[in-house]
């Protein structure tokens, strides 16, 4: 079975309602992902948009050591570094250790990707942790990747 993303607030390709963006609560989406194989040891979530930042991506949520038990995500995952179901967040591209929503620049349209890994074990690495460190102690441990993609324009 393939690793799947899914959120009941958006299909894949559409818009991000306002609720989950600057411009609304800034509430993370609710999220679920399809059963896991047995090898998964742990999960990470990585919410980017490529079109932010000139010559690079800009991060907006890192969520790593899910625990492989978890179906999905509730919608407002708290903030903080070590959360009380067991997975870290990192620090994002605002300094913050949390999700913070979709705000492109007025009059823009950009789009927003929302990828989870299925890793062979967890991240030997301290919460608050920034995204590229993330991405280097992933390397190697990477079993299956979803993705889910959204869009949202400010007017």
């Amino acid at each position: 079975m393939r690793l799947s993303l899914l959120s009941s607030a958006f299909p894949s390709g559409g818009a991000i309602p306002r609720r989950h963006t600057c411009e609304g609560e800034n509430l993370s989406p609710p999220l679920r992902w399809s059963r896991l194989s047995e090898e998964v040891r742990s999960l990470v979530l990585l919410v980017e948009d490529p079109e932010a930042a000139a010559g690079g991506t800009f991060c907006h949520w890192v969520l790593y050591n899910i625990p492989p038990d978890r179906e999905g995500l509730p919608e407002g995952v708290e903030a903080g570094g070590a959360l009380p179901w067991g997975a870290m967040q990192g620090r994002n591209d605002f300094g913050n250790l949390r999700y913070e929503g979709p705000c492109p620049p007025l009059n823009t349209e950009h789009t927003y990707y929302f990828r989870l890994y299925a890793l062979d074990a967890p991240l030997d690495i301290a919460a608050g942790a920034t995204r590229d460190q993330v991405v280097r102690r992933m390397e190697g441990h990477i079993l299956e990747q979803a993705e889910l993609v959204g869009r949202y324009g400010r007017r």
